[in-house]
């Protein structure tokens, strides 16, 4: 039998990508320690397991804003792709990260009306811990407001691996550049998919499968997509949108509005409307 030669395998594999590729990606983010951090600060928000509530302690907060900033670091010297110094990239993530460390309470607050929300919104929630500990709707928004507050000052990356890992917990896809705001319920939740423009306001609830996303958008001269457009729906105050809906575009669904199971909403919606 032919022995297998790993050496030819790896270096296969090394220059699969080539090596502008590998130049590019010298300073990247690690997601395996984005994850470990964030997951930590999510117990701290949630005060869950109980060690948290015993044993946190500002050293081990510390300890997370460290291992965040030395991320981004990375996540800035790519973004500045030459044009800075790794000096100038690590005075901003010690700011970046000053700045989402002392945001952790405000975030907090959002979270515990998101909890408050999914406690009345669903009569099967026997009290508010249950929706905390059990609901990937609150576990899934919880990772997305984390990620939105770095996406706010202009980090890339992080926020996304945040997202995705939270997409694979729980099947709920928010893009972190989404405005949602307090009192957020996404019931169910699995099949969810919230776009990078979409406004949301407060109050809102979404069951499993509503896709709030963009129609094929405009192209330029070249034929590249063109970006940095709104192109998601704006979802006012107290809306309920039931499962399996798809609003698409940059419309408006009106304050106070239900939209019912298996539509497909590419217009405006006056508010108070039921459809």
């Amino acid at each position: 039998m032919q022995k297998t030669n790993y050496k030819t395998i790896l270096t296969a594999l090394k220059d699969a990508f080539g090596k502008k590729f590998h130049e590019r990606t010298k300073y990247t983010p690690d997601a395996k320690t984005v994850i470990e951090v964030i997951t930590e600060l999510k117990d701290y928000l949630f005060q869950y397991p109980p060690t948290v509530r015993r044993f946190a302690s500002a050293t081990r907060l510390e300890w997370c804003a460290k291992k965040l900033e030395k991320q981004l670091v990375n996540a800035l010297c790519f973004q500045c792709d030459g044009s800075g110094t790794c000096a100038i990239c690590k005075a901003q993530a010690k700011t970046i990260t000053r700045h989402f460390m002392q945001q952790l309470p405000d975030i907090q607050r959002l979270l515990i009306a998101d909890v408050q929300a999914a406690f009345e919104g669903d009569p099967a929630a026997c009290d508010e811990l249950e929706p905390l500990l059990c609901y990937p709707g609150v576990l899934a928004v919880a990772y997305y407001r984390m990620a939105h507050a770095l996406q706010q000052q202009g980090v890339r990356f992080i926020p996304r691996i945040i997202t995705e890992y939270a997409h694979s917990l729980t099947g709920i896809d928010i893009h972190p550049g989404a405005q949602i705001g307090p009192g957020f319920f996404i019931d169910h939740g699995t099949g969810v998919v919230i776009g990078e423009t979409c406004v949301i306001g407060a109050h809102v609830k979404l069951y499993q499968g509503v896709t709030l996303g963009a129609k094929s958008f405009p192209l330029d001269k070249d034929g590249n997509p063109v970006k940095g457009i709104k192109r998601h729906p704006n979802i006012e105050d107290n809306v309920i949108i039931y499962a399996e809906t798809t609003v698409l575009g940059n419309v408006t669904i009106g304050k106070g509005s239900v939209l019912g199971a298996n539509k497909w909403i590419t217009k405006d919606v006056a508010p108070g409307t039921k459809i």
